[in-house]
């Protein structure tokens, strides 16, 4: 059995299935498989989901399928209404409208607050000793890095300044996702809890 995990960029793509099911696995009596489906950016996603969603799920491969997972950073999409300023607002916003649209019982739309780094703010400890000392205070809640320098740009900062080369998100977020204790993001970042426990849910129903 397994999933499908609609993703936004590569980084998600290579680094979150291993990820997911470090977490997932030993919880269950058997593993589940992990599927990527990567898009090119948010606004692909949310136009294709759709579709994609119910080629899955009603495909000829849908009685190995447990659901289908679409993952978004809550950052860079413009898509908000203008009400919705905070982002809890714009999390239970987008989520209920993406889940309408595509409008299938196994599809859960999730959000990364604010940026999947945020999950690898979590455990400072697995970044170099140059970026770790510089970090804010405000990284103790990782999902409370907010809109104005979310995760990624405060990395890319730090990077610049104290490591004298820039924060490649495919290359450097691939290597730090495969350190990172996803019981401890698990444990610091609400969001992310809320889309585990959903998957170990889901994996545990009988199929």
């Amino acid at each position: 059995m397994k999933f499908i995990l609609f993703v936004e960029g590569y980084t998600e793509d290579k680094a979150l299935p291993k990820f997911f099911k470090k977490w997932l696995d030993p919880r269950l009596e058997s593993p589940v498989g992990i599927k990527t489906v990567c898009f090119e950016g948010w606004p692909e996603l949310i136009k294709d989901a759709p579709l994609k969603a119910r080629m899955h799920l009603a495909g000829p491969d849908k009685e190995n399928i447990i659901a289908v997972i679409s993952l978004l950073d809550l950052y860079g999409p413009t898509f908000f209404p203008s009400h919705a300023k905070g982002s809890e607002e714009r999390y239970k916003w987008a989520k209920e409208d993406i889940e309408a649209k595509v409008s299938r019982p196994n599809f859960f739309q999730f959000f990364a607050v604010h940026e999947v780094e945020a999950w690898l703010l979590s455990q400072p400890d697995i970044f170099p000793a140059e970026i770790r000392k510089t970090f804010p205070a405000k990284i103790q809640k990782p999902e409370a890095v907010n809109f104005n320098e979310p995760p990624a740009k405060l990395l890319e900062r730090l990077y610049s300044l104290h490591m004298k080369r820039s924060y490649k998100k495919v290359v450097n977020g691939k290597e730090l996702f495969g350190k990172l204790d996803p019981d401890i993001a698990y444990q610091k970042c609400p969001k992310l809890k809320e889309l585990l426990d959903k998957m170990l849910e889901l994996a545990k129903q009988p199929h």
